[in-house]
């Protein structure tokens, strides 16, 4: 079975399931994408590995298997999603230490999670894209998914009093309040904040 690359498209709160994000993966040489709901941890752990402004003072989860693997050699080479069962995605990770290759199993999210820390590529067979993907228009995609949404940032349906306030405050300011608000582990208030230093 062939395979098919996949990159990350976007990260949004799921409007059909309470609690949960839906993970948009998209086929690199092709226009279909590949919709996966996870869960707000996973959400979270992905979308600051996608933000490089936002570092947390102490590792997370997958940051500190990052660092494990690295101090005993162990890196990941890719990662497969290789089966779809009753909407479930189930997902491999390719390892290698000392020239040898091991495949571990793996939930979906947490497989990708990984995959962005250890620049892997991640990939699907062909036949997995054809039953589950979808074709989505860039205006239904939007409204769907928001690409790089970090953190817990649409779990109380986002906060637009708090967007006007810090659209008044200088931006050497916004650029300490973020340091600040992630050196406290609030990683809510940082989304928001980068938001609007993204913006200008």
């Amino acid at each position: 079975m062939s395979l098919v690359r996949l990159n990350i498209k976007g990260i949004s709160y799921s409007q059909t399931q309470n609690g949960a994000y839906a993970l948009l993966l998209s086929e690199i040489n092709g226009k279909r994408q590949l919709p996966i709901v996870i869960g707000a941890f996973e959400a979270q752990s992905i979308a600051i590995a996608l933000e490089k402004e936002i570092k947390p003072p102490r590792p997370l989860t997958h940051d500190l298997f990052k660092t494990f693997s690295e101090h005993f050699s162990i890196t990941i080479k890719q990662v497969i999603i290789h089966k779809l069962v009753d909407g479930i995605f189930y997902s491999s990770l390719i390892c290698e230490r000392d020239k040898i290759e091991e495949i571990i199993d793996a939930r979906t999210s947490d497989a990708i999670a990984l995959a962005l820390r250890f620049d892997a590529p991640i990939f699907t067979y062909k036949n997995i894209i054809d039953k589950a993907g979808v074709q989505l228009t860039p205006k239904s995609a939007a409204g769907m998914f928001d690409a790089k949404l970090s953190t817990e940032q649409k779990t109380t349906g986002g906060d637009s009093d708090q967007d006007t306030s810090y659209s008044k405050v200088p931006l050497k300011q916004l650029k300490e309040m973020l340091e600040e608000a992630v050196k406290k582990e609030d990683y809510e208030k940082a989304a928001h904040i980068r938001d609007e230093i993204s913006k200008r």
